[in-house]
């Protein structure tokens, strides 16, 4: 499972240095806290982190749960997907809203993967 929790803990580092990013173009384009909203660049920044946020609720869990009921080899590799998806959605959606399809794809399709291969396992182990 160590390998599970490696990925957990980069997960949160991406997580920690998309807030960085947030800060910085808070300063880049003058949004003082606790604005949210201001120029399109820093609000689609602030987008990611938040979304980003919102996708790890069901991330930890999930690659927790997988890697504990199916594999934790397996959890951890889909788990490295997740994070390359995450960081795709990220350059995509900062250069343009339009772009973060690709990488929000990724990270939503490991995320299913994670979340319904744990509950399968579970049932499974259950009967």
């Amino acid at each position: 499972m160590e390998l599970v929790y490696i990925v957990i803990l980069l997960a949160l580092i991406v997580y920690n240095a998309l807030g960085f990013l947030v800060g910085r173009a808070r300063k880049t384009h003058g949004v003082k806290a606790p604005a949210i909203t201001g120029p399109e660049e820093f609000e689609r920044t602030f987008r990611v982190h938040q979304n980003t946020l919102e996708s790890l609720i069901m991330f930890v869990p999930a690659v927790w749960i997988f890697g504990m009921v199916i594999d934790p080899l397996w959890a951890a590799v889909i788990g490295l997907v997740y994070i390359v998806g995450r960081v795709l959605y990220a350059m995509g959606y900062i250069r343009a809203a339009e772009k973060r399809g690709p990488g929000m794809m990724v990270s939503f399709l490991a995320n299913a993967v994670l979340l319904l291969g744990g509950l399968v396992g579970l049932i499974v182990d259950m009967m």
